[in-house]
């Protein structure tokens, strides 16, 4: 159960900022002791890794806060979001965490399954906020931009960051974003049938 409480947070973390959970990833692979990623995730912590998903973070982190170019970059990454959400849901449900000393073995032996389980629940987040974003995007005219980027990075850095460390913070954000989530598409919806009716 913590297993998917873990990838499901990074999963959803790479949703919404594709290189965050990859990165933090790595990077508690290399700095903390109790962070164990198994063998065939240990790439993530290369020097090689760490350098080139870091520097993909920072391009996704300017690029987003861009009017214009946030959706541009939307859409690509619609692909690469849910790429890493197999990827970081993998590498997260099976490795050796903070709250994780020995990873199930539905986990371990099943690999695509938490990998298909990782695109799709970085696919739903990804769809979600893109459409959102677009929303506010238009009604603002893209100053809203930088502020809606900046909680996402927020959110995303979190996510990933309780999902390695406090998994039960991790589900208590994952609840939050699904609310919000959840609230998001009825209030658009709401506006539609408001539009339709005037």
């Amino acid at each position: 159960m913590i297993e998917f409480i873990i990838g499901s947070s990074l999963a959803a973390s790479a949703g919404l900022n594709a290189w965050m959970p990859l990165f933090l990833l790595g990077l508690s692979d290399r700095l903390i002791p109790a962070v164990d990623l198994p063998g065939g995730w240990a790439w993530l912590s290369s020097d090689i890794a760490l350098w080139i998903v870091g520097a993909l973070l920072v391009l996704e982190i300017v690029a987003d806060k861009v009017p214009a170019l946030d959706s541009v970059n939307d859409i690509v990454q619609s692909v690469l979001r849910p790429a890493s959400g197999g990827i970081a849901f993998g590498a997260g449900s099976s490795a050796q965490t903070v709250a994780v000393d020995d990873p199930s073995t539905f986990f371990t032996e099943s690999t695509w399954a938490p990998i298909v389980a990782g695109i799709a629940i970085a696919l739903v987040v990804h769809v979600v906020k893109a459409t959102g974003r677009v929303a506010a995007n238009t009604a603002t005219a893209g100053l809203a931009a930088p502020v809606l980027s900046t909680v996402e990075d927020g959110a995303s850095f979190a996510l990933a960051a309780a999902a390695i460390v406090v998994p039960v913070l991790a589900l208590v954000l994952l609840i939050g974003l699904a609310v919000a989530a959840v609230i998001l598409v009825r209030r658009r919806r709401a506006r539609r049938r408001e539009g339709a009716t005037t």
